[in-house]
């Protein structure tokens, strides 16, 4: 395991995860709870991408990077959809369609290394335009206060679904991409 500025970074991300949750349950004001928890998932979204950029800017891409980043991102953002749940501020079905996809994805995209095809299913538009819409709505939600007169709670809400929609379109797109090869190994 290379240790390097890019690596270090999502570790940290990583060990942002129980502060998320865990801030919840300090015997705090739940305005500061809400203040913490949007500030350090803040700072995690903003460490995915900058650790992307990172590695490739500084040349430190490693495969153990390509690992971990991913699932760093799938362990935050389910982390914290698990908790708004609790808080009653997600609905539970949302946050089951997007845990539900991302291991599902992660599981084919599993699958299709090991057979060679893994360049099949790589990262689309559309996945990424999934996963800046839930890194938007997520901070919304764990804020959830109004914000210069905007209802944020409404605004995260909107995003999640519209999240939660590209999520399943996202699924779609990687399935279709897969059956090819699905199918070739059928005959």
């Amino acid at each position: 395991m290379p240790l390097n500025i890019p690596n270090l970074l999502t570790w940290g991300r990583i060990f942002l995860i129980p502060f998320v949750v865990g801030v919840f349950y300090l015997p705090i004001p739940a305005v500061e709870q809400n203040i913490l928890a949007t500030v350090a998932f803040v700072i995690a979204a903003i460490t995915d991408w900058f650790d992307g950029w990172l590695a490739r800017k500084l040349k430190q891409s490693s495969a153990f990077g390509a690992f971990l980043d991913p699932v760093a991102d799938k362990l935050m953002v389910a982390a914290a959809l698990v908790m708004l749940v609790q808080l009653g501020r997600a609905d539970a079905l949302l946050a089951f369609i997007i845990i539900g996809r991302e291991i599902a994805i992660s599981a084919l995209r599993e699958w299709m290394a090991k057979i060679g095809a893994a360049k099949s299913i790589a990262v689309s538009f559309i996945g990424k335009l999934k996963t800046t819409a839930q890194m938007v709505a997520i901070p919304l939600l764990l804020w959830h206060a109004p914000l210069d007169g905007i209802d944020v709670h409404a605004a995260g809400t909107l995003l999640l679904w519209i999240a939660a929609l590209l999520t399943l379109w996202s699924m779609a797109y990687y399935l279709i991409k897969a059956i090819p090869e699905i199918s070739a190994l059928e005959r």
